[in-house]
């Protein structure tokens, strides 16, 4: 059974000089920086208005009118230090150029880690000059190249994309648990290598997703050195009003029915989504493959939702 979301909303203020992205992208050290800050916002707007965390655990800052909140050190709910420890691993793999993909995955049985109830990916590549952030959409793409003014406005329109989309979707289950599984670029990731707060994890060969999965695709944004893409995947019952009202503007947000979102040069696993099941596995033809190495948290967080 689920309870209503906690009726966290986007506030609209005039402009503060304590802004989240840089004003510049002229670098590679720059663009991390973009796509870190981008990465960590958009995993702020997911539990905050997702009601994983209290009001307490985010600051304030400011993206042209918009009032984000962004997540932050709260030692009255150890459950923001998991999340936090989380993303400071992912700027660790980062930074290396190892990372391919960062999926939060939310599930409801602690037996059952495999059986999700709501997946969010955020896949990453770095272009010869650097890294990118792609939220996915294959219908629309921000490519800004090293134009700061459109990368700018680019990631504007997909964290209010996103907050948009976070309003609308249905509440969770009381008792979801998250965790996050980071792939790597096998080519260059040594073997032995674990982000801070991370350990070995397991590259399973499905997933079961309860209901009948949908996808929702956001967009993406590159700065020419990164990209960085975002899908979410949640039930069709939280989404029963999405498709007639949510981006009916521009109709950049595509709702479809897939799986992980691997590139196809690189695809490991053959996605398939069946009303009740959402499965992927490795096919005959490519089992010879080496599995994508894969890491998970060294512990995952049950949210105190009641």
């Amino acid at each position: 059974m689920a309870t209503a979301q906690l009726s966290h909303s986007i506030k609209i203020h005039k402009a503060s000089k304590e802004t989240v992205f840089p004003s510049q992208i002229t670098n590679e050290h720059e663009s991390l920086i973009m796509v870190k800050k981008l990465f960590a916002t958009s995993i702020s707007c997911i539990t905050y208005l997702r009601g994983l965390f209290p009001e307490s655990s985010y600051g304030e800052r400011h993206l042209d009118d918009l009032s984000l909140k962004i997540l932050r050190e709260d030692k009255k709910c150890p459950g923001s230090l998991h999340i936090i420890k989380w993303i400071q691993g992912c700027f660790d793999a980062l930074e290396k150029r190892y990372l391919h993909m960062a999926v939060l995955t939310l599930y409801t049985n602690p037996k059952e880690p495999e059986k999700v109830t709501e997946i969010y990916q955020f896949k990453f590549k770095y272009t010869k000059e650097g890294a990118t952030m792609d939220f996915d959409s294959s219908s629309t793409s921000f490519e800004s190249g090293t134009n700061s003014e459109d990368v700018k406005k680019a990631s504007v329109l997909l964290i209010r994309k996103l907050y948009i989309l976070m309003q609308n979707l249905g509440p969770l289950p009381n008792d979801v648990i998250l965790t996050m599984k980071l792939h790597y670029y096998n080519a260059v990731t040594p073997h032995d290598y674990q982000p801070p707060g991370f350990k070995e994890g397991v590259n399973s060969h499905f997933l079961l997703f309860e209901g009948e999965p949908v996808n929702l695709q956001v967009g993406l944004v590159s700065t020419g050195f990164h990209s960085m893409k975002v899908k979410v995947t949640t039930e069709a019952t939280r989404v029963s009003d999405l498709e007639n009202n949510l981006f009916q503007e521009n109709s950049t947000t595509e709702i479809a029915h897939q799986g992980l979102d691997f590139d196809e040069e690189e695809e490991e696993c053959s996605n398939h989504i069946q009303r009740m099941n959402f499965v992927y596995s490795q096919q005959s033809s490519q089992s010879s493959r080496k599995k994508r190495k894969v890491s998970e948290p060294v512990k995952v967080f049950i949210p105190d939702r009641k």
